[in-house]
């Protein structure tokens, strides 16, 4: 009898191998390297290259870790942590001076802010106060610490006295609070019961699996969605007409959850003939193997896998928020702008190879999708540490063999604030991932080549830098041998500022033009700062042009969910033009009801 595998399900649910049509050959992906499937997905659903991809991928790893290791002090302190879409760098709020040098040595970007994250806990407190009696419309609120405030969602629709006043409440909490309208509210996704289903929790419609997972006594599970899971032990089947057990969920009634706490449950895997795996069902690309568990960080790339929607990506755009579905008010809930329909609840959510959440519901849309609120999911480390569960990972493989050191590492284009370093290439048993830049302890960027540029320095100063070489299984190499650079004196005669104050227009474009005289090409890459303020960034387009003609996109539109455009934003671009000439930087205002002003803008070649 061939035995069947959890997840396999019938060889479709969400930890599934799928099968490829006969002679379907797929090209491998160099060794250590990101998975295939994973960049395809990312290149299709973020609108970006498969090498940028892979260096999001790798950027956000580092930034993960240094964010797992943040003491307790600042994290109590902090109204949050989150990725510059730029860099990839892991930016930390902080309040005072103390928090700041602390960040800033671990190799983070502190960012000053006015209030702590009590002040925001008891700003969201009132909200919920407000909130008690049910507002129509009201979809939900949470800290959003790019802003510093409290941001509460209302579905443009449902607008009436009741939401009006409510509105009025809230502005009375002072500028820490903001209200944004949104599309439509997010609902749990369930399905219907149909040929081919996934696990399916008694005679009820579909869902996905999340993450296998063991106990303390070597128990088998795999984590799920609590609104799956409510009822008490209820068996768990593998096709529809209730055939093909795989065991019993939420056993004893105490463990599903879908409420206050969240949307968790848990299945138990009591069947013999069904296997646990780490591998990832992507619905017509080869698997991703799961490797470990991370925490979900404002603008990290993320994938998901559901039984109706398939692989899907996008980024994560607000943690820890609270959601009113019309069914259940739900806290710490993560918002993306993934798609996902009706059947995808309960499935696994990845940042890279590692378990990031469990899929709870969404705006049930992949067209057009992109809402940064689109949908939602329910942070996995709260489940595996509320019934002391152990992920099943495939760490059993064994790659505990770390790269080899980068060696010859040479720095060359030195300026006032920057340097090119450069370095031979590592080695691996299974291949080298890329590759980690340290400025004394703390990490000053990555590569997914033998080549990077760090910026940020500061003129006339000395610096040493090392380079660490990491693989797909996050082993790290000892570092290479230092360089130590000195950067130049201030070079003001490539910097240029022009200070336009010119309106920001709905539905009109804003130009703005500098001339530089600058000799030679520009130097890589080329820093452009912008102070401008506007109410919705979402509704930009944002981009320079060079002498040549050649157009850089900073900023796209797209978003429902709006954030402020306040003070001074950086951007970098890669490339080596002609540096003398016209540069002009547009910004174009494509939705209704939000204004602002270009106050001035500064090109560092």
């Amino acid at each position: 009898m061939r035995t069947p595998a959890l997840a396999a399900l019938l060889s479709a649910a969400t930890l599934a191998l799928t099968a490829l049509p006969a002679g379907a050959v797929l090209p491998a992906p160099p060794p250590g390297s990101p998975p295939a499937t994973m960049l395809d997905a990312l290149s299709r659903d973020l609108g970006i290259s498969h090498d940028a991809a892979a260096s999001r991928l790798l950027a956000q790893d580092a930034a993960e870790e240094i964010n797992r290791t943040l003491p307790a002090w600042i994290r109590e302190q902090s109204p949050g942590s989150w990725l510059d879409e730029a860099t990839g760098k892991l930016l930390v709020a902080v309040t005072d001076d103390q928090a700041a040098a602390r960040i800033a040595a671990s190799g983070a970007t502190p960012v000053k802010v006015t209030r702590d994250r009590a002040e925001l806990k008891r700003l969201s407190a009132e909200v919920a106060r407000l909130a008690a009696g049910g507002v129509p419309g009201l979809t939900g609120w949470g800290i959003d610490p790019v802003t510093d405030t409290v941001a509460v969602r209302i579905t443009a629709a449902a607008r009436d006295r009741s939401s009006e006043k409510f509105g009025k409440d809230v502005a009375g909490l002072g500028d820490g609070v903001r209200i944004t309208y949104v599309a439509e509210r997010p609902r749990p996704q369930g399905g219907d019961v149909r040929p081919g289903g996934r696990w399916l929790p008694g005679g009820e419609a579909n869902c996905s699996i999340g993450f296998p997972a063991t106990d303390s006594g070597g128990g088998r599970h795999f984590l799920t969605a609590g609104h799956c899971t409510n009822d008490v032990d209820q068996p768990a089947w593998g096709s529809d007409g209730q055939q093909n057990r795989i065991g019993t969920s939420n056993v004893g009634g105490t463990h599903s959850v879908f409420g206050r706490e969240g949307d968790m449950g848990l299945v138990g895997v009591t069947e013999s003939s069904w296997r646990l795996s780490s591998s990832v069902n992507t619905y017509g690309g080869p698997a991703v193997d799961v490797t470990g568990a991370t925490e979900p960080l404002v603008n990290q790339a993320v994938c998901h896998a559901g039984v109706t929607a398939g692989w899907q990506c996008g980024k994560v755009t607000a943690v820890d928020q609270t959601v009113v579905y019309t069914v259940a008010t739900l806290e710490g809930i993560t918002h993306t702008t993934a798609c996902s329909l009706p059947g995808d609840s309960g499935g696994a959510w990845l940042a890279g190879t590692r378990a990031v959440g469990l899929h709870s519901g969404g705006y049930s849309s992949c067209s057009p999708g992109g809402a940064r609120d689109q949908s939602l999911f329910q942070p996995v480390g709260e489940a595996l540490g509320k019934w002391g569960l152990t992920l099943h990972t495939a760490g059993g493989s064994g790659d505990g063999q770390a790269p080899t050191a980068p060696a010859s590492l040479r720095a060359s284009g030195i300026t006032s604030n920057t340097a090119t370093l450069e370095w031979n290439a590592s080695t691996d048993n299974v291949g080298v991932a890329g590759y980690r830049i340290y400025n004394g302890t703390a990490l000053a960027g990555t590569s997914t080549t033998t080549k990077a540029t760090v910026g940020d320095l500061a003129p006339a100063s000395s610096y040493t830098f090392t380079v660490k070489a990491v693989d797909a299984a996050g082993n790290l190499s000892t570092a290479s041998a230092p360089v130590t650079v000195k950067t130049g004196a201030d070079d003001t005669g490539r910097t240029f500022t022009t200070t336009a104050n010119a309106p920001i227009r709905d539905f009109q474009t804003t130009a703005s033009k500098v001339t530089s005289t600058a000799s030679g090409t520009t130097r890589d890459p080329v820093t452009v700062s912008i102070n401008a303020s506007h109410s919705c960034i979402e509704d930009l387009d944002i981009t320079l042009t060079g002498p040549s003609g050649q157009n850089h996109v900073l900023h796209r539109y797209g978003g429902y969910t709006c954030h402020p455009l306040i003070g001074t934003t950086t951007y970098r671009v890669q490339t080596t033009e002609r540096a003398a000439g016209t540069w002009t930087l547009s910004v174009r205002d494509g939705g209704p009801g939000d204004t602002g002003t270009l106050e001035r803008w500064s090109l560092a070649l």
